[in-house]
């Protein structure tokens, strides 16, 4: 009897170790991370967001510019909208309009902020290169003009790490790679034509170094494939799960696809990607009939579920363990999203903890409203836990050398202010230059936190002031354009219409100058921060 009940007691100790494996529990940084939503001036209205149903995002976004597709008489077109210019946009603001049949989808060339390409119904693809100042009229000749599908071409996207390299897919059922770095104005001959599919292509995507391609198709398969050899690596058909879109983790070795169960509920499955015979979970969302675009950050591994026709967001944590996916939040809306934009790492603001940012299509109000996702932090130093390096915008490898079978990660740059980036993106209207501080991690021996000297010099203020002004553009240069109009040719509103352009251009230097004197406030408490540590110092 007395050795009965300690093998009792192991057996329940037993059985609780397995319940608490996992506990319900989870620590995690990105635990209590919010959607905010910009204020109504912070917001682009009057835009006539296109009402094709095709299922795409009809928008892009990089740190110069927003694209987005809209209606048009007469062929396709889409309006490139500096970041900056917001509030009312002017109904005849200048548009891209050089296709013969509705743009169906828009990409920003990840290494050139000012290069977009867009596809078509007219079977053409195009790339545009926008103006640093950006659109003064309407643009009807592209760059370049790719020609090789047969049928409507319905999806594009850059290589992640090789420079100038473009992906299409079409309702032909094939995907075409095209090399932009040959000099032709038109080019006709695809480097590649990937024919492995036999039905229409619904979404495309990369893993880190671009060297595995991953596709949804209507067939209902998911195909990993090897784009330069033009093979397929590994194909599924789960009959419990009709993928739409299809995206990889990062280097996580998983792919995300959603789309509907056999009872038609929106439903989110992961797949190994090595492996595609079983999927490693699914999890059933709603009933809703609109889809789900998928949205994932390597950088904080958080995974963003958006519905077409909804109103709201929902968010994960992805683990390389199981369950893997673990739910944190959503954010609602009552305004439904028709699609959306996402804003490149090096476009967020690092001084308000913001880890990701939508540019959501609201088409019933005709407005694109961003939607910040921010970490809740009490400090306002730079935040390197939630800011790992991240990939920049400068390409790994040429066009040549990543079609010749080299593969390379992507260069990494770091969100720190004041760090060195490759390629800068000048704005629409020049600001005063603000000197970037570099506030270091490192510590004394004293424990104090080290913050890097940006006392002035001992020159006096006289000769800085002068020096400042010497430096300063001439007043015509920095000031010769606001909202994309020549200001120093404007004169007294002699019509509503040009009195309401007026208007909108002075809400646009207040916004500005808002800008300029928070920036200018949290400069002036960082050397106040400096200056304490100065004065308690012993040494």
């Amino acid at each position: 009897m007395g050795n009965h009940v300690p093998a009792v007691h192991s057996e329940e100790t037993e059985a609780l170790d397995q319940m608490s494996w996992h506990p319900q529990y989870r620590s995690s940084k990105f635990r209590h991370v919010y959607g905010k939503p910009a204020n109504k001036e912070n917001c682009y209205d009057g835009v006539p967001i296109t009402k094709s149903v095709h299922d795409n995002h009809f928008c892009a976004v990089n740190p110069c510019f927003i694209a987005v597709i809209t209606e048009c008489a007469g062929g396709g077109a889409f309006l490139v909208i500096p970041i900056s210019q917001t509030g009312k946009i002017d109904p005849h603001h200048p548009r891209i309009c050089g296709h013969k049949g509705n743009v169906l989808d828009i990409k920003w060339n990840p290494f050139d902020d000012y290069s977009i390409a867009s596809c078509s119904e007219d079977a053409i693809v195009k790339v545009w290169e926008i103006p640093k100042h950006g659109l003064l009229k309407n643009t009807m000749v592209p760059q370049k003009e790719l020609q090789g599908h047969s049928r409507r071409v319905g999806l594009i996207e850059w290589h992640p790490t090789a420079g100038n390299v473009l992906f299409s897919a079409s309702y032909d059922y094939k995907i075409m790679i095209w090399n932009l770095d040959c000099p032709e104005s038109v080019i006709k001959n695809p480097v590649k034509t990937i024919g492995l599919h036999d039905d229409v292509i619904l979404s495309m995507s990369f893993n880190t170094d671009g060297r595995l391609l991953a596709t949804s198709c209507k067939d209902k398969k998911i195909r990993v494939i090897d784009p330069r050899l033009g093979v397929t690596l590994q194909e599924t058909y789960c009959k419990t799960h009709k993928a739409t879109k299809v995206l990889f983790l990062g280097n996580m070795k998983m792919l995300i696809t959603t789309g509907t169960s056999r009872y038609n509920n929106r439903q989110v499955t992961l797949w190994d990607q090595e492996d595609l015979s079983v999927p490693l979970m699914q999890e059933d969302l709603d009933c809703s009939s609109g889809v789900l675009f998928p949205f994932y950050d390597p950088d904080t591994h958080m995974l963003y579920i958006a519905g077409k026709g909804d109103g709201y967001i929902r968010y994960y944590e992805i683990s390389s363990e199981k369950p893997y996916l673990h739910f944190l939040t959503e954010y609602r809306s009552y305004l439904p999203q028709k699609g959306l934009g996402i804003m490149p790492k090096r476009g967020l603001e690092v001084s308000s903890c913001e880890v990701f940012r939508f540019y959501k299509l609201v088409t019933i109000k005709s407005l694109i409203e961003p939607v910040s996702m921010i970490v809740p932090r009490r400090s306002e130093s730079y935040q390197e836990d939630i800011y790992p390096m991240t990939a920049g915008c400068e390409p790994a490898l040429s066009a040549d050398e990543w079609i010749q079978g080299a593969n390379k990660d992507p260069v990494l740059m770091s969100l720190k202010p004041g760090s060195k980036i490759s390629k800068t993106c000048p704005l629409i209207t020049e600001k005063e230059p603000i000197i970037p501080l570099q506030p270091k991690s490192s510590q004394s021996h004293t424990g104090r936190t080290e913050v890097p000297s940006v006392l002035p010099n001992k020159e006096s203020k006289d000769s800085r002031e002068r020096r400042r002004l010497d430096e300063r553009p001439p007043e015509r240069s920095r000031l010769a354009y606001s909202n994309g109009i020549d200001l120093t040719e404007c004169a007294p509103p002699k019509t509503e219409n040009e009195l309401l352009q007026m208007f909108y251009r002075q809400q646009e230097e207040i916004r500005r100058l808002r800008e300029l004197l928070g920036q200018r406030e949290i400069w002036i408490k960082q050397l106040e921060l400096e200056i304490k540590n100065v004065r308690n110092s012993p040494y």
